[in-house]
């Protein structure tokens, strides 16, 4: 079988890519013994060839691979503050855990039953990696939610530079709000906003 090498712009293969490539347990053990790849948990290795830049998400992602970075973080992301998270926020099913957290970036977790975790997800690809994150609608639906952890003004400021984008969809914001059951909420904030 043709073995592929690894590319200098992906910094994290998981065990299942690098066998989808042509590598045998075997050889991955002898690349880790080599420092080519280091092991960060049971199922992702980091690429020590990685010559990209650093990304604290496409980080974060490795070590919770089925979380979605949230809040705060996902907020930042799409502009809607000036705040400058020093953790990376990131959803996980209640059921799930973390098994190994990374010195840098610091994550801080958020545990989301199952259907605010699989609503409004989008995944982000940046080089060979990629991340997942909430659409800008979701990460304003969460923020209105968990409002008394974040802060009020930091809310009312999140919610003023979404209505003052021309890509908002006011719909589809609504539709996520009566989905999670927070509508009446969403809809107090809003119509304080807008009046």
């Amino acid at each position: 079988m043709h073995v592929t090498t690894l590319d200098t712009n992906q910094k994290y293969y998981t065990t299942n890519e690098l066998k989808a490539m042509g590598y045998s347990y075997y050889k991955i053990g002898q690349m880790e013994e080599c420092s080519k790849l280091h092991r960060i948990n049971r199922t992702t290795y980091e690429n020590t060839a990685y010559t990209g830049d650093e990304n604290d998400f496409i980080n974060a992602a490795a070590y919770a691979p089925n979380g979605v970075i949230c809040l705060m973080s996902a907020a930042r992301y799409y502009e809607l503050t000036n705040f400058l998270p020093d953790v990376v926020d990131i959803a996980i099913g209640r059921k799930k855990k973390v098994s190994t957290l990374p010195a840098w970036p610091e994550i801080k977790v958020f545990y989301f039953d199952p259907k605010r975790i699989s609503t409004g997800v989008v995944e982000v690809t940046e080089g060979g990696d990629s991340f997942r994150i909430f659409d800008i609608e979701k990460t304003v639906v969460d923020i209105i939610y968990y409002r008394n952890k974040i802060g009020i003004e930091e809310t009312s400021e999140i919610l003023h530079n979404y209505l003052r984008r021309q890509d908002r969809r006011i719909d589809r914001l609504y539709t996520y709000a009566k989905m999670l059951r927070c509508e009446s909420i969403v809809r107090t904030y809003l119509e304080v906003l807008i009046s």
